[in-house]
């Protein structure tokens, strides 16, 4: 009896010994392919985090629909190992996105990148369904809208049909539904998005982002990891108040931009390590997954940016992946440049080879041989 207990007391530590360290999606009738990108997800970041950036196939400084290109490639050789893009314009059924990418190169892309063993992120700036208006429309009541009785709830739900339809039509080359990072309602904590918190009550919000997630599960949708995501928040509580609870996410996320000279003021650097503090003891609580969703200095005017700035704002917190934001180019409204990774002879470009060049950094190739989805 004694040994049988002492038996039954190591099986158990064991148990919960693999439980601490297994991660478990919110939908537990994800894709084979979904979940085993998820628990490769969780493994990978021991070994580092990986590098993205948004619309990174699409276009960059001073080119446009180049096949093959990529300003992160044409500095480094290799592409990044996570490719972001947008939903925005699939609720006015446009044939292009709102940054003007027609969707169907889009799908062309994210088969591609789930063929070389990449990962796309996407996230939705949908227009605001109460007013017919952009997505930085902050008219009262418009989150609310959208919940079940309210005025657009209809509206809303077609909107899903047609996202949904999207997500069900991105297949791989194996036939298999291509594994997507779903940010929905992203940097919720703002004031400048129609679902941020200054528009919806904790309540409200949670309401909205679960039916959003049980309405595609419904679809049949199960090739998403949902990713929440807020922006500079200060506290625990903060980071909580809005969140649906750990059956309704996967990842862990925010968003945070440098706006000022990181050699003056290191605060760039400081809240997002207190926020990586955050997040990383809700995560290990929930076994949940963090990253740095979206990032960047514009014009990268700071040489030392990458390997000084970005990788001492991450510390030593073990992150899933960090995503710089679009490389634009030119913006002949606001009469400057707009773009947030180096391309060939930009200020910061050695630098970036220097971060790329690091254990720690992880792009196209060095995913490739994890074989995520597999």
């Amino acid at each position: 009896m004694k040994l049988n207990s002492i038996l039954y007391i190591f099986i158990a530590f064991l148990s919960i010994s693999c439980k601490s360290q297994q991660v478990n999606l919110s939908d537990l009738d994800a894709t084979k392919e979904t979940q085993t990108l998820f628990q490769n997800l969780n493994k990978l970041k021991e070994k580092g985090f990986m590098m993205g950036h948004q619309d990174a196939l699409a276009y960059g400084v001073n080119w446009k629909y180049e096949e093959g290109r990529s300003d992160i490639k044409d500095v480094t050789g290799d592409y990044p190992a996570v490719y972001g893009c947008d939903l925005g314009g699939t609720e006015t059924k446009s044939e292009n996105d709102i940054d003007g990418v027609p969707f169907k190169k889009t799908k062309k892309w994210i088969k591609e990148i789930y063929d070389r063993g990449g990962i796309t992120t996407i996230s939705w700036h949908m227009n605001n369904p109460f007013t017919g208006k952009n997505a930085w429309d902050t008219t009262p009541n418009s989150f609310e809208s959208i919940l079940p009785n309210g005025s657009k709830h209809e509206l809303y739900k077609s909107w899903l049909d047609d996202a949904a339809k999207f997500f069900l039509s991105l297949k791989g080359s194996d036939g298999k539904a291509v594994p997507i990072l779903y940010r929905p309602f992203h940097e919720l904590t703002g004031d400048w998005f129609w679902w941020c918190k200054n528009n919806a009550t904790p309540e409200q919000f949670k309401e909205g982002w679960k039916f959003t997630v049980d309405y595609l599960k419904s679809k049949g949708v199960h090739n998403l990891i949902y990713v929440y995501n807020t922006s500079m928040v200060k506290s625990r509580e903060e980071f909580l108040e809005y969140y649906p609870g750990e059956a309704y996410a996967d990842i862990l996320s925010f968003d945070n931009y440098e706006y000022n000279d990181p050699t003056k003021d290191n605060s760039f650097v400081e809240n997002n390590l207190k926020l990586f503090g955050i997040m990383d003891q809700i995560a290990k609580e929930q076994n949940k997954i963090i990253a740095f969703a979206e990032t960047g200095y514009e014009a990268i005017p700071y040489d030392k940016f990458w390997t000084k700035t970005l990788l001492e704002s991450i510390g030593n917190y073990k992150i899933s992946y960090v995503l710089a934001w679009r490389n634009h180019g030119w913006q002949e409204q606001e009469k400057k440049m707009h773009y947030y990774a180096p391309y060939k002879g930009q200020v910061s470009e050695k630098d970036f080879i220097d971060f790329f060049n690091l254990k720690q950094t992880l792009f196209q190739k060095d995913v490739t041989k994890e074989k995520l989805y597999k």
